[in-house]
């Protein structure tokens, strides 16, 4: 027989999938920000309508404007899982290391032993997701002390300067990408049921 369960509330769908073309967005114009750093300038500039050069105005603009709306998106989503208590399925416990390592090496087909969970998500994709929350609050948090170095000098002392909140902010964009790409892998493999999960807000089990 064949069990329909809601799993995916709908505000949580609308926010993940909210972030798509804002996490786009903020690639993209961080991309011509990026490039617009003294080094690259030099690089042939023959890309026509894909010209990265002096566009760095227009970078700022759109980097700026959709930060916003991204703090927003995530600030709806952290007050659905306070309110909804479903911060619990992602706050990783004691043994979270060893038990998504366990995890992964079974789902690599390496070891036939998986680590007993229990929850909406596996030790896996519970420390993933909980990563990807910290990464995005350090990058909007770095992002602001290089955007407003003087008026925010408080936070770019607690940062360590200027460089090293540059690097972090770097480093936390990046680990993003790299975040949204195994996630994507890892969606593919799930199937059409998990897929599904995340657009209608149920699964079915048989």
């Amino acid at each position: 027989m064949t069990i329909v369960r809601e799993k995916h509330h709908l505000l949580l769908r609308l926010s993940h999938w909210l972030n798509v073309p804002l996490l786009t967005l903020m690639i993209w114009s961080g991309v011509l920000i990026y490039w617009a750093h003294q080094p690259y300038l030099t690089i042939p500039d023959d890309l026509g309508p894909f010209e990265l050069h002096h566009r760095l105005a227009e970078g700022m603009a759109w980097h700026f404007t959709v930060m916003w709306l991204l703090v927003i998106n995530g600030l709806i989503y952290f007050s659905y899982l306070c309110f909804s208590g479903e911060w619990r399925e992602l706050v990783p416990h004691r043994r979270i290391f060893p038990d998504a390592f366990r995890y992964i090496l079974f789902d690599l087909k390496i070891s036939r032993t998986s680590p007993e969970w229990s929850g909406k998500f596996n030790p896996a994709q519970r420390l993933a997701y909980f990563s990807a929350i910290l990464l995005s609050i350090g990058a909007v948090i770095s992002g602001l002390a290089i955007y407003k170095p003087v008026t925010l000098s408080f936070l770019l002392t607690l940062l360590g300067g200027y460089e090293v909140a540059r690097f972090i902010h770097f480093f936390c964009m990046m680990s993003l990408v790299l975040f949204i790409f195994l996630h994507l892998i890892q969606v593919a493999r799930a199937g059409w049921n998990n897929f599904r999960a995340m657009v209608a807000g149920y699964e079915m089990e048989k």
